[in-house]
């Protein structure tokens, strides 16, 4: 049914030949038919996985979301419900889950938007929709005994600060009340207007109505740069208190501080303790299962752009805060217990994979599983059984199971298998190089499907965001659509990256873009080009977000690449820090603001290379980008059309941060950037000063 539904949408197949057999090439309207797996649920008594599962709405260019459902060893799969959030209740005898509510009828239909829905998981199924809220629900979590079931939702607010007009003539239709702001961060990419506070909630599991058990202006989980997370909470054992992270209501009201504490809240009296002391960022908190630990994740305050990753314990009822482990390769969270006490089980990357991790309260932290894969832990039993999703370089996140004493996978789903069967994919191979400063720098070439070693191939540099972050071993579906379009696709994890402990990341410190990670990228492109496959004059850098600052600074810095592409990029540090929606993360980049030290701020600018750029070079964002807003890809392009520089700019409707979250966007990427390449063949060769 898939390849009918291809062949009826004008998907013209791409073969070779490969020894004899005709193979086809991964094709951009493949990704019309793509399917994720989203977080996996295993049952209390390991026998059972329901997970949701999401695919590409054609019709309406978008995602659905579903959930399906399967006995533990990955049979019997099928379709359960449509939604999203799925969670077990402690006993496993249901299921609550959040979609569309029902249609009331007042007159008319009126559809209720996100409700909370529990099903019986029995022969019968019956479901209830257990609330009729205003605010949309999110972040299930069940109550111990299985009666109730907490919630975060945000609620709306305004500012107290109000003016009375005259008030209008009956009838007439006056412009809407003027928008008053008075918070450092007042919008969020994907979210919009910050409109309100993110509060907790509970609900009997058998419905009625929703009770609020935090209230006011502050918001119940950990902010990023006022970015509102979807933090975990966590319920005490007796179901008493609920543990959470966030500000709380007496906390920091420094808006430009990167603060996070911990806190316990009575779910009877709503009083609320706040656990942790120690200046920092600390969130994603979990309870031992005897009610005694809680484990949470974070860092000390610093002014460094990127400090040391701790995990720490502390007891629930306050005190002394011990830091279990403060030597990891990256940030930790989403912290889960089997029925032991003393080691706790969570997902770490590190040198492009993500393994699942023990570790124990002494500080002995070791690896649960081991291969070539990054997983995503998202459920665990008493028993340790673990279900959760992996993905590799040639198959994207699909269901996988084991046990914490085993560490051995198994793969339950193969979501893509009827496209990928046929489709042959280029070869994904990990090299190392050596870079300035005794640097070792890992990356990775993908090469053509076909792919001749003793012949020469366009390249294609692709730079990730972040500007910490981890390119790894998981399936690219760009990656792979351009590898099948002839390029030779090579990506890296320059200095700033993560998964390569906190020194790495915070290499960049002061200094973003600059030498050091511009040195990092080079010595990935050189040891790619040396092997001798590579045509020189056919090289070419793209990437996204920090992939975006990066590919600006790199064609102000050298010639020898024949275009770029910079999506979604920063250009300048000034003008970003007030206009995007994370203005305490942009103030971090330096160690002073820009009224103190404008030369750092603009010699790290890729706005001011503009008069070193000869490199015809694209420029991408969407127009609803909050988080590098598409001013910023404006003003690039209008001084390199001052300076006569081949340039466009390509505004992605419909898009916030990215150009590929919309369907149809994601081929209109893959197109724009392979149209924009083949339009320039050549290219000089020297640095510049």
């Amino acid at each position: 049914m898939r390849l009918l539904r291809m062949i009826g949408s004008g998907l013209a197949a791409v073969t070779m030949l490969t020894g004899g057999i005709l193979a086809e090439t991964l094709q951009p309207e493949h990704w019309l038919d793509w399917e994720r797996a989203g977080a996996a649920q295993i049952s209390p008594d390991g026998n059972t996985i329901v997970y949701t599962r999401s695919r590409v709405d054609q019709m309406n260019d978008r995602w659905a979301s579903e959930i399906w459902m399967m006995n533990a060893d990955g049979s019997k799969q099928r379709f359960l419900t449509k939604g999203r959030g799925v969670r077990w209740s402690p006993d496993g005898t249901r299921i609550a889950y959040i979609a569309d509510g029902h249609c009331k009828t007042d007159g008319h239909c009126k559809k209720e938007g996100a409700q909370i829905f529990v099903r019986w998981m029995d022969a019968e199924g019956a479901t209830s929709q257990v609330t009729h809220v205003r605010h949309a629900p999110r972040m299930l979590r069940w109550s111990p005994d299985g009666t109730r079931i907490a919630f975060r939702a945000r609620v709306p607010a305004q500012s107290e600060w109000t003016v009375k007009i005259a008030t209008p003539p009956k009838g007439a239709e006056w412009n809407r009340n003027a928008t008053v702001i008075d918070t450092l961060h007042y919008r969020q990419d994907r979210v919009g207007m910050i409109k309100g506070f993110d509060h907790l909630f509970v609900v009997t599991a058998d419905g009625g109505t929703a009770r609020a058990l935090t209230e006011g202006r502050w918001h119940t989980s950990a902010r990023f740069s006022g970015t509102v997370q979807s933090s975990p909470f966590a319920w005490t054992p007796d179901g008493s208190h609920i543990v959470f992270d966030g500000n709380g209501p007496d906390g920091a009201t420094d808006e430009a501080a990167l603060s996070s504490h911990i806190h316990k809240i009575n779910v009877n009296s709503g009083d609320i303790t706040q656990l942790t002391s120690t200046p920092g960022f600390w969130a994603s908190p979990a309870l031992s299962p005897d009610g005694e630990t809680v484990v949470y994740g974070g860092k000390v305050e610093t002014i460094s752009t990127y400090g040391p990753d701790q995990i720490r314990r502390i007891s629930v009822n306050g005190g002394t805060e011990t830091v279990i482990t403060a030597d990891l390769p990256a940030g930790a969270a989403n912290f889960l217990f089997t029925r032991r006490n003393d080691r706790v089980y969570f997902s770490l990357n590190a040198e492009g994979t993500t393994q699942i991790m023990r570790l124990n309260m002494n500080g002995r932290m070791e690896a649960v599983t081991s291969g070539n894969h990054r997983l995503s832990l998202d459920s665990i039993t008493s028993d340790g059984a673990f279900a959760g999703r992996g993905t590799n370089p040639s198959h994207d996140f699909d269901i996988v199971t084991g046990t914490v004493t085993r560490g051995r996978l198994s793969r339950l789903t193969d979501l893509n298998a009827d496209i990928l069967e046929d489709v042959t994919l280029g070869n994904v191979e990990e090299f190392w190089t050596d870079s300035s400063d005794n640097t070792r720098v890992q990356g990775w070439v993908v090469t053509p499907p076909g792919f001749d070693p003793d012949k020469k191939y366009p390249m294609l540099l692709y730079i990730h965001g972040g500007p910490h972050a981890m390119y790894g071993v998981n399936f690219n579906f760009v990656f792979q659509a351009m590898a099948a379009k002839g390029y030779v696709v090579v990506f890296t994890n320059p200095r700033g990256s993560t998964g390569y402990g906190a020194a790495f990341a915070n290499a960049i410190d002061n200094a973003y873009p600059g030498r050091r990670d511009f040195d990092d990228l080079m010595a990935g492109v050189d040891a790619v080009v040396s092997r001798g496959y590579v045509d020189e004059d056919h090289m070419y850098v793209t990437g996204c977000s920090g992939g975006g600052v990066l590919t600006t600074w790199v064609v102000g810095n050298t010639d020898r690449f024949a275009a770029g592409a910079a999506l979604c990029p920063v250009i300048n540090w000034v003008s970003f820090s007030g206009t995007a929606d994370i203005v305490a993360w942009s103030y971090k980049r330096f160690h002073k603001p820009w009224w103190e030290d404008m030369e750092t701020w603009l010699k790290h600018s890729p706005l001011m290379r503009a008069p070193h750029i000869t490199t015809p070079t694209l420029f991408m964002t969407g127009d609803k980008d909050l988080r590098t807003p598409l001013a910023q890809a404006e003003e690039m392009y209008s001084a390199l059309k001052m300076l006569d520089v081949p340039t466009k700019l390509v505004v992605m409707h419909g898009e916030y941060h990215g150009t590929t979250r919309i369907p149809s966007n994601m081929l209109r990427t893959i197109a724009i950037l392979d149209k924009w390449f083949k339009e320039w063949p050549e290219a000089g060769g020297a640095e510049r000063e």
